[in-house]
């Protein structure tokens, strides 16, 4: 199969400027010479130049398509192959007839992920660097591009292979105390290098594991929760953050009776925003649901605003849903400061409230405050307290669960070594931890793990 020379649009589906058929294989030059008719004479393309032409037809000569044309010569390619791309016009027709032109010329049609498999297979990125592709491709904020570019380039494999590394060398030495038991010297000298080096190893797994909530928010967005009371303004507040009136706003408390979920981008990152009930006690049934489901939505988030009236002050509902949201981040929003009779005062009175907590006052009304709780949003998220900035991130749930049994293992190896177990019980630990960080870039991984992230990949990347 991998000898194959495969062929896939490359660009998504729909109407464009341009459109990329990419090829990829042994008879990727063979099949785009084929097809490619130069404007001008050219005898044998340059490698990684791009000429000017038409798409032709082999049987009939009928030109299919204007385009551009690049032969690349492996290694310097993607895949490590030799590599054709076709740049047609981004139309459907257009596309699919000179896809249908590479197949009956000899190619085959790829299967998600394989370009970027072939570049796994043929040593040119590792699985980590792999599965940050998508991550690019897929990415809805600056801060989530550029964590997958960093992880792209290398920089989450270099820091693994750095740990793996440590932990290959104690299992050296540990081998050659066994295998030389008659030297003393040896075995001290590998149990005190073990005990140095086991643990700098779990520092450094423990760090990665540490940002990987950080590489969720990266991923999935920070789930924020709009809480407080009924007709404290709410909903008003996620219509004004959204700019379009997604949820109902009337004067009659408890209008929202389920949790509203809607995205949004402040400061470059995804903000997951969740409208909840207004907190109350309530006969009502569905209510009562909607409350329950508010207070779960507090307690997994990430950050909570809560919603204040400022004439009103703080009271007995927000301080259950401060209770609710423990330790978490949380901005405190006075609404409705137009109504106030006194507001130097009452602001003074509000701050000494809640004092400990970020404090914005806002008129939704008349659409004041919005900037400062922006600023104030925007400095949770970078402050570090939510998602410190870290140029290498845990983002991928795979990568998080291999780092966590890696370090269960090395935790277990440095109690043996504390206890004076013998080096070779404490090297089953050892091995452990080295095939869980394997695994992460690939050097351990399964291949049906391997299979299973490719098909996550569109086709023709």
């Amino acid at each position: 199969m991998k000898d194959d020379t495969i062929a896939a649009i490359s660009t998504p589906p729909g109407e464009g400027g341009i459109g990329i058929v990419r090829l990829s294989g042994g008879n990727a030059r063979k099949i785009g010479m084929k097809l490619f008719r130069f404007a001008g004479k050219v005898r044998e393309p340059v490698s990684h130049r791009l000429y000017y032409g038409h798409i032709v037809s082999p049987q009939d000569g009928e030109e299919v398509d204007e385009a551009l044309a690049s032969f690349m010569a492996a290694p310097k390619t993607y895949t490590r192959e030799d590599m054709v791309e076709l740049n047609c016009h981004g139309g459907i027709v257009p596309l699919a007839r000179t896809l249908q032109l590479c197949l009956a010329a000899g190619a085959r049609l790829a299967e998600p992920g394989e370009f970027t498999q072939r570049a796994f297979i043929n040593g040119r990125i590792d699985l980590a660097q792999a599965e940050a592709v998508i991550q690019v491709i897929r990415a809805k904020t600056e801060a989530g591009a550029r964590v997958g570019l960093a992880q792209l380039k290398g920089g989450l494999s270099l820091r693994l292979r750095e740990i793996r590394g440590t932990v290959l060398s104690v299992l050296a030495h540990i081998e050659a105390s066994v295998d030389f038991p008659e030297h003393q010297d040896v075995e001290e000298l590998a149990r005190e290098r073990s005990v140095r080096e086991i643990e700098g190893a779990l520092t450094a797994v423990n760090a990665l594991l540490a940002t990987a909530d950080q590489g969720r928010i990266i991923r999935e967005g920070l789930r924020t929760a709009i809480a407080g009371r009924p007709n404290v303004g709410k909903s008003s507040l996620l219509n004004a953050l959204l700019q379009e009136q997604r949820a109902i706003v009337t004067s009659i408390p408890g209008t929202t009776r389920d949790v509203i979920e809607e995205s949004l981008n402040i400061g470059g990152v995804t903000l997951a925003v969740l409208d909840t009930a207004g907190i109350r006690k309530t006969r009502s049934q569905v209510e009562k649901i909607g409350v329950e489901r508010s207070l779960e939505a507090i307690k997994a988030a990430d950050l909570v605003l809560l919603v204040i009236d400022a004439k009103k002050g703080l009271t007995g509902g927000d301080a259950q849903i401060l209770q609710a949201a423990g330790k978490k981040p949380v901005i405190v929003i006075a609404n409705k400061t137009d109504l106030l009779t006194h507001p130097d005062r009452d602001k003074a009175e509000l701050a000494d409230a809640v004092a400990g907590y970020p404090l914005v006052f806002t008129s939704l009304h008349k659409g004041e405050g919005l900037s400062e709780l922006t600023e104030a949003i925007k400095s949770q998220v970078f402050s570090g307290r939510v998602m410190p900035e870290e140029p290498v991130m845990v983002t991928s749930v795979r990568h998080k669960e291999a780092l966590r049994r890696a370090g269960v293992s090395l935790a277990a190896a440095q109690e043996a070594l504390m206890a004076g177990m013998d080096l070779d019980v404490l090297a089953i630990d050892l091995y452990e931890a080295a095939d869980a960080l394997g695994e992460i870039t690939g050097e351990t991984a399964r291949a049906d793990v391997v299979e299973e992230i490719f098909r996550t990949f569109c086709i023709g990347k």
